[in-house]
């Protein structure tokens, strides 16, 4: 067992200069990523047109199941990490991180490998028309490759935020979307290469990124050290369980988009597709934003829990819940102040119902906006605490068993497109959910018998 430094602001700092110092280097670093894939939708929607921004967009439930396998290690172990630094034991927070890491890697092979080899049956897989298909290997051949890169780049990423090294972590995701967005006009628009030049800028930014992060273990001051052979690999399984909800999180978006866009592509057809295309990249922007929060918040609380920190958790949370009502009314005023700028810069004159449609979809889904960043925040926290079950409960809520079970409820009895009404219905059910298990799992109830709540461990 190690002692933490003294001049751990996690655990010794002012509140809310302590939170912005995660926070706001988390919010760029997402944003980053997020206006990447916004970029990369725009020079899609208007180089190559609708049909290929809807198949980029089929392939998106497979890529959201691999990244919330990536979510669910890298969460779950370094909340773990997190619970071990404020105990303190370094040794074990490092043991967590090493086993995080190559259990990346070699997942990230295993994906690559079965991708690779089942192209054809995940196209077909998705929903997708066979006219689709070529589309879709275009860009998903490109990219696939480099999903080993990404895995470990989010396991990096979480390991580095959570010792404190925010912004090396911030800096490391906004040079690769910024390297993404170089290469997506110089393979799409400069040599023509279509989706398959989307597909690998995606993929090139990611080893950007890699190299940047790996900065981190030249830091003299950092908490975490790689370890070669770890062992008790069976505590990678325990923390794994313990992100389960990043992973429902991430797969059950990707269930809800395969629902969705089968819906659309049945009843509107292909133009359908490109504006929910549209409006899940702009959902995406403003879910960054909270998530950038509700991670934020996870490193305080995982490292508060583990030192016994009860008032400091209660602190940080307030400061989490004020920040994602600041960012709803702020993305809110921008959204429905401009809808029809922004639509537009998605499309090119010929997508004229691609645009119509976007216009009536915003309307009908702005309300998801209000709700979502408080349930992602208490999720996140649920998680912190090592209160998994708790916390899969909210991520099943608001993404898989609700939107469906509406979605599919809605659109039997209700006419057009107004059955995506089920999706703001959805989240604002969850978020009743989210509070009410925040009450139950208050700060102040759940410290005096912190060995039971958090597993035992």
């Amino acid at each position: 067992m190690q002692n933490v430094p003294q001049n751990n602001f996690v655990l010794n700092g002012p509140i809310l200069s302590s939170f912005l110092k995660i926070a706001i280097p988390s919010m760029i670093g997402f944003m980053s990523i997020s206006s990447a894939a916004v970029v990369d939708g725009i020079f899609v929607g208007n180089y190559l047109g609708s049909q290929s921004l809807a198949a980029i967009n089929l392939l998106m439930p497979m890529l959201t199941f691999v990244f919330g396998i990536a979510f669910m290690f890298a969460v779950g172990g370094s909340v773990r990490a997190g619970k071990y630094i404020g105990e303190p034991n370094l040794t074990a927070a490092s043991s967590i991180f090493s086993k995080t890491l190559i259990s990346c890697f070699f997942i990230g092979i295993i994906i690559v490998v079965a991708s690779l080899l089942f192209d054809t049956v995940i196209y077909q897989a998705m929903g997708a028309t066979p006219e689709l298909y070529p589309l879709m290997a275009q860009y998903f051949l490109a990219y696939v490759p480099f999903l080993i890169v990404e895995l470990v780049v989010i396991g990096l990423y979480y390991f580095i935020r959570l010792d404190g090294f925010a912004n090396l972590a911030a800096v490391g995701l906004t040079i690769g979307a910024l390297m993404n967005v170089i290469l997506d006009y110089i393979f799409i628009v400069k040599l023509d290469m279509g989706l398959t030049g989307a597909g690998l800028a995606t993929g090139l930014s990611q080893i950007l990124s890699l190299l940047i992060l790996i900065i981190y273990f030249t830091k003299k001051d950092r908490k975490l050290t790689l370890i070669v052979r770890p062992k008790n690999w069976f505590e990678i399984l325990q923390s794994a369980y313990n992100g389960l909800s990043e992973f429902i999180n991430e797969v059950s978006g990707g269930v809800v988009a395969f629902l969705l866009n089968w819906i659309i592509i049945t009843s509107m057809g292909v133009g359908g597709v490109a504006a929910i295309t549209i409006i899940n990249y702009l959902i995406m922007m403003g879910m960054m934003m909270n998530f950038s929060v509700s991670e934020a918040a996870q490193v305080f609380v995982s490292q508060n829990f583990g030192a016994n920190n009860q008032q400091r958790i209660v602190r940080f949370m307030l400061v989490s819940f004020m920040a994602c009502l600041l960012i709803s009314a702020v993305f809110l005023a921008l959204l429905l102040g401009f809808t029809d700028p922004i639509i537009q810069v998605f499309l090119d004159d010929n997508s004229e119902q691609a645009a119509v449609l976007a216009y009536d979809f915003v309307w009908i889904l702005w309300p998801i906006f209000i709700f979502n960043g408080i349930s992602i925040t208490i999720s996140a926290y649920l998680t912190a605490i090592h209160h998994a079950k708790a916390s899969a409960v909210v991520a099943l809520s608001r993404s898989l068993i609700l939107p469906c079970g509406l979605l599919a409820i809605f659109y039997y009895f209700v006419t057009s497109f107004s059955f995506l009404w089920a999706l703001p219905v959805a989240e604002i059910i969850t978020f009743l959910v989210a509070v009410y298990l925040f009450v139950r799992f208050h700060p102040n109830k759940i410290m005096s018998d912190k060995n039971l709540v958090s597993g035992g461990y």
